[in-house]
C-alpha cells in the first residue's frame, strides 16, 4: 500500500500563531460617518406606512414569506398564475379560514390574485441596483440590432462595501507577512499581503482605500439542443472580501455587472469578425467602466457597512483602416485590439491584474497534458482499472468507470484525479515521467524556491515524456515539441504570487457557479425570447427580496432587542426610564450586524461542540461525552451507536478479531502500569491471555467517527469534518470497510511536526517486532466503548477504545511516497492492539500498490 502524501504534512509549515506582520502606515483611514445599508430602507418612499406594517406592500410576514418563496423559485409566470388558482389559495383570497394543523386556525389573506399582481408589489419594495441599456452601432453591419444591459459598477462596489454580510469581512490594509518574529520568510496569501497592494498604497497619498476590483467575464450557454443560445456576462466583485469568504460558492460575493452582446457580423472572413469582437468587447467595457474610471482619477468617499466613510481609489483592473491593421497585427501575431479598456485606469498593468487563474490555466493543464501523458505512457485500460478500484472515501469522488473518458470535469474532481494520480501510477510508470509530472504547493519564499526547482526538474526530465511517446496530438500521433501555451504559464506562478498573492483566490469556480444563479436560473424562468432584459428583470426582483429580507430580519432582531432593554428599564426602582435604552448604540448596531446569519453553508464546529459540552452542568447531558477535544483534533460520535450492547467475543467474530480479548487485557495491563493518562505503545505481541477476565462484559460499537483537525499552516480556521469507516462485513463491503489513520505512540512527538518520524521496523530472523517513537500508520477496525460489571471497580468508566492493525514503511518510493505492508506477527495473524481515541491523530489515504501492472 502506498500513502498519499497530500493528506498529511511531510514538511514544517510556518506556525501562523508566531507569524509577524508589517502593516503598512498611514492607509485606510475613516472620515466621519455616512449612509448605512438600513438608511436607503428607512428612506424609501414607503418608510411612514412601514413603521405600522413592517412588510408592507404585503399584508403580513405570513404574505410576504409565500410572495418570497414565489418569486425567487424560478416558476414561470404561468406555473404562478396555477399555483394561485389551486383551491385551497382561491379560498383564502376570499378571507376564508383553512385549517393549518390540528391544534392552529390562521387567517390566510392574501392580497394577490395572479403573478402580475404579485410582481406589481415586488416592483414596490425598496429598490436595488439600477440597470442601464442603450442600443450600440458597430462599425461594420450585424445582422440583429446590438443592445447592451449594465448597472453602474461603482454602484455595485458600493453595494458589496454596505452589505452588512461583509461588515466583518473586508481588508483594506496592505502589508507584509512573515512566518516567524524574525521577519526571514516571507508568507503570500490574500491579495493585500502581496507587493501589488504595496506598491499600490505607496503611489497614493496618506489615508486612502486602496480597493481592488475583480472583472470575470466567459461565455456560458443558456439552452442546450435548442439554438444554441448563448450569454456573456460580465461578474464584479471587491478583492478587499476575505479569501475565505470570497471563495464560498453561496456567499453572493460576485455580482453581474453587465450582459455583454454577442454580434453576428455580415462578413465572410471568419478572423475579420474575431477582430471586430475583440473590438466591440473593449467599446463595452469603455462604457461600463467609465464611472470607475473616473472615481480613479478623482477619488471619492464611500461609506462601509456601519456608515464610517473612506477616501477610496479604485485600481486594479485607432486605427482608420481596419483592414490593413488586421493583416499587420496578423503578421507580426500581435492582438488585434488597438485600444483596451485598461488604457486610462490609474495603476493598471494588464501584466500583474491579469492572474494566473486554477481551473483554467492549472487544472486545465493538468487535464489536457499532464493526464494525457499519464494515460500514454500507463495505458488507457491500466489507468481506468487503477482507478476503479480505489476504495471510495468520504469527500472525495470515486472513479468507478475509469477516468480516461470524463467530460466537462468539475474543478472538484480535478483535485480528486490530482489527489491519487501520483500514487496510481507509481509502479507502471517510468520514473523519469513520475519526477516530470509531480508537482509541489504552499506558499511562503521556501515553497516558492520548491516550485521553482521542481519546474527546473521537469524540464530536465521532461525529454523522457517525448522518448516514450506520451505526447499526442490529433489521431493519437506523436508530438515532438513542447509549444504548449499552458505549460508556458507554468513560469509565470512565482511572480504571479509574489505580486498578486496565493492563486486559489482567483479562481473561476466562484464565477463558473455564480453563471448558475445570474445567467441561467433567470433563463429558466423567461419566456424563451429576448433572454437579457428578463434577465435584468428577474435579476432586479430576487435582490429586492434578498434586501427586504434582510432588512426585516434586522429590525425584528432590533425589536427584539428592544424588547429586553425595556424589561431591564422596568426594573429600576424608581421607575424612570434610562434614555440610553431608547435606541442601539452604533456598536451594539455592529455586533448585530456582525451575527446576522448569512448566506454561506457552515462547516460544523465540533471543537465548539466539545467546548460548549464542557461547561454545561453535568446532570444535563449524557455521559460520558461523546465528542471531545485532543491535542489540536476533535473526534464526534453519534450518541446512539449502531451496537448498543455485544459482547466481546460477538464483537471479535463479527469484526474477524481473533485476539480482541487478549489486546484489551493487554491495553488494561498497561493503564495498571503507566496510569490511565499515559500514552499507549503498540507492541509487538500481547501479554495478556485469551482466558484471561475482563472487568467488563459488553460493548458499544460505532460503524464511523468524525475527526476534525485545524488547517495547517493557520490554526484558526478549521477543515471540514472527515468521516472514518469501520464497518463490519456485509453484503456490499465483504471484508469490511476500515479507514486508516495516523496515530500517535509517543508523547514528545506532536503531529504534524514531526510527521511520520519513527515507524515499525521489521527485525529479520526475530519474532517480536519493536516500535521506534513517533507515529505509525494504523487501519482502524472497531470503535469501541465498554460497560463495566456491576460491583466491579476499575480505573475508567469514560474512555473510548479502537482496535487498528498496524502496518510496517517498508520503504519510499521515487515519489517519497510510503510503501506499507500489513504487520504480522510469526504466527501470520495480522498486528493489532487497543489504543484510546486520543491517540488518533489525522486520516489518511491508503492506495493499492499497483506495480508495473495491476493484479486482477
Amino acid at each position: 500500500m502506498s500513502t498519499n502524501p497530500n493528506d498529511y504534512a511531510t514538511h514544517n509549515y510556518p506556525d501562523f500563531v508566531h507569524m509577524a506582520t508589517d502593516d503598512f502606515e498611514g492607509a485606510a483611514k475613516t472620515f466621519g460617518l455616512g449612509p448605512t445599508f438600513m438608511d436607503k430602507f428607512n428612506g424609501n418612499q414607503f418608510s411612514n406606512l412601514q413603521a405600522s406594517n413592517l412588510y408592507y406592500p404585503f399584508n403580513s410576514h405570513n404574505e410576504w414569506e409565500l410572495a418570497s418563496w414565489l418569486l425567487c423559485s424560478g416558476l414561470s409566470m404561468r406555473a404562478i398564475d396555477s399555483f394561485l388558482s389551486l383551491s385551497i389559495i382561491s379560498l383564502s383570497l376570499f378571507s376564508l379560514k383553512i385549517i393549518i394543523d390540528v391544534h392552529q386556525i390562521q387567517l390566510l389573506n392574501i392580497s394577490f390574485h395572479t403573478a402580475r399582481a404579485l410582481h406589481g408589489l415586488a416592483e414596490l419594495l425598496p429598490g436595488g441596483l439600477c440597470w442601464h441599456s442603450m442600443e450600440i452601432t458597430p462599425s461594420r453591419p450585424t445582422k440583429h440590432p446590438v443592445h447592451l444591459y449594465w448597472c453602474d459598477p461603482l454602484e455595485c462596489i458600493v453595494w458589496l462595501l454596505k452589505h452588512p454580510l461583509f461588515s466583518d469581512q473586508l481588508d483594506f490594509i496592505p502589508r507584509h507577512v512573515y512566518n516567524m518574529p524574525k521577519k526571514l520568510c516571507r508568507v503570500y496569501t490574500e491579495w493585500m499581503t502581496a507587493d501589488d497592494a504595496w506598491c499600490m498604497q505607496s503611489q497614493l497619498l496618506s489615508g486612502v482605500t486602496l480597493l481592488g476590483m475583480i472583472l470575470s467575464s466567459d461565455k456560458t450557454n443558456i439552452t442546450t439542443l435548442c439554438g444554441g443560445r448563448v450569454a456573456h456576462p460580465l461578474l464584479i466583485s471587491l478583492a478587499n472580501i476575505k479569501m475565505p469568504t470570497h471563495l464560498k460558492l453561496s456567499s453572493n460575493s460576485f455580482m453581474l455587472a453587465a450582459l455583454l452582446p454577442i454580434p453576428k457580423f455580415v462578413h465572410k472572413n471568419k478572423c475579420m469578425c474575431g477582430l471586430l469582437k475583440d473590438r466591440l468587447i473593449h467599446e463595452y467595457l469603455d462604457i461600463i467602466l467609465e464611472p470607475v474610471k473616473q472615481a480613479a482619477k478623482l477619488s471619492i468617499m464611500l461609506p462601509d457597512p456601519l456608515g464610517h466613510m473612506w477616501y477610496l481609489v479604485k485600481s486594479k483592473v485607432h486605427p482608420t483602416n481596419i483592414q490593413v491593421f488586421f493583416h499587420e497585427a496578423q503578421c507580426f501575431h500581435l492582438s488585434r485590439v488597438s485600444d483596451p479598456f485598461w488604457r486610462d485606469i490609474l495603476l493598471s498593468c494588464p501584466s500583474t491584474f491579469i492572474t494566473q487563474e486554477p481551473l483554467h490555466h492549472l487544472h486545465k493543464e493538468f487535464w489536457d497534458h499532464n493526464m494525457k501523458w499519464c494515460i500514454n505512457a500507463v495505458g488507457e485500460a491500466e489507468i481506468n482499472f487503477c482507478f476503479s478500484v480505489l476504495q471510495p472515501t468520504a469527500g472525495f469522488h470515486h472513479f468507478k468507470g475509469g477516468v480516461a473518458k470524463l467530460k466537462q470535469v468539475t474543478g472538484c474532481v480535478h483535485h480528486d484525479v490530482q489527489h491519487y494520480i501520483i500514487s496510481v501510477i507509481a509502479g507502471p510508470a517510468p520514473p523519469k515521467i513520475i519526477t516530470a509530472i509531480f508537482q509541489a504547493y504552499c506558499i511562503d519564499d521556501d515553497n516558492l524556491c520548491i516550485i521553482s526547482s521542481v519546474l527546473d526538474e521537469f524540464h530536465m526530465h521532461k525529454q523522457s515524456i517525448l522518448n516514450h511517446s506520451a505526447q499526442c496530438g490529433k489521431g493519437n500521433k506523436p508530438i515532438d515539441n513542447w509549444h504548449i501555451p499552458k505549460l508556458e504559464l507554468m513560469q509565470s506562478i512565482i511572480p504571479s504570487v509574489k505580486h498578486v498573492g496565493v492563486t486559489i483566490q482567483w479562481t473561476a469556480d466562484v464565477t463558473e457557479h455564480t453563471h448558475v444563479s445570474e445567467i441561467k436560473t433567470p433563463t429558466s424562468a423567461s419566456s424563451n425570447n429576448n433572454y437579457d432584459p428578463q434577465i435584468c428583470q428577474y435579476l432586479d426582483c430576487t435582490e429586492k427580496c434578498r434586501t427586504f429580507e434582510l432588512t426585516t430580519s434586522l429590525y425584528e432582531s432590533k425589536t427584539h432587542s428592544h424588547g429586553h432593554a425595556e424589561e431591564k428599564s422596568l426594573e429600576v426602582e424608581d421607575g424612570s426610564s434610562d434614555d440610553g435604552n431608547s435606541e442601539i448604540s452604533d456598536c451594539k448596531e455592529a455586533d448585530l450586524v456582525s451575527k446576522t446569519p448569512g448566506p454561506m453553508w457552515p462547516i460544523t464546529n465540533y471543537f465548539a461542540i466539545s467546548a460548549c459540552l464542557r461547561t454545561q452542568d453535568p446532570d444535563s447531558i449524557p455521559f460520558p461525552l461523546h465528542s471531545f477535544i485532543t491535542d489540536g483534533m476533535v473526534i464526534n460520535l453519534s450518541y446512539d451507536p449502531p451496537l448498543q450492547h455485544i459482547s466481546v467475543d460477538g464483537a471479535a467474530k463479527k469484526f474477524g478479531l481473533l485476539d480482541l480479548q487478549a489486546a484489551l487485557v493487554n491495553f488494561l495491563n498497561c493503564e495498571k502500569v503507566y496510569g490511565p493518562s499515559s500514552v499507549h505503545t503498540i507492541s509487538g505481541q500481547c501479554r495478556g491471555s485469551s482466558s484471561s477476565t475482563l472487568p467488563f462484559t459488553d460493548l458499544q460499537v460505532w460503524y464511523k467517527m468524525w475527526l476534525q483537525n485545524m488547517v495547517i499552516h493557520d490554526i484558526t480556521d478549521i477543515l471540514p469534518a472527515q468521516t472514518l469507516f469501520c464497518s463490519p462485513p456485509c453484503k456490499t463491503w465483504t471484508l469490511g470497510r476500515y479507514d486508516a489513520a495516523i496515530i500517535n505512540v509517543d508523547p514528545h512527538f506532536k503531529w504534524p511536526e514531526s510527521s511520520l518520524k519513527g515507524s515499525w521496523s521489521t527485525l529479520l530472523f526475530h519474532v517480536t517486532h519493536k516500535s521506534i517513537l513517533g507515529h505509525v500508520v494504523g487501519q482502524l477496525h472497531l470503535l469501541m466503548h465498554p460497560f463495566g460489571k456491576r460491583g466491579v471497580r476499575w480505573l475508567w468508566t469514560d474512555h473510548f477504545l479502537v482496535y487498528i492493525q498496524c502496518f510496517d514503511i517498508a520503504a519510499e518510493d521515487a515519489t517519497h511516497l510510503h510503501i506499507l505492508r500489513c504487520a504480522k506477527r510469526v504466527n501470520g495473524q495480522h498486528l493489532g492492539d487497543v489504543i484510546p481515541f486520543s491517540q488518533v491523530r489525522v486520516f489518511t489515504h491508503l492506495i493499492p500498490h499497483f506495480r508495473q501492472t495491476a493484479d486482477n
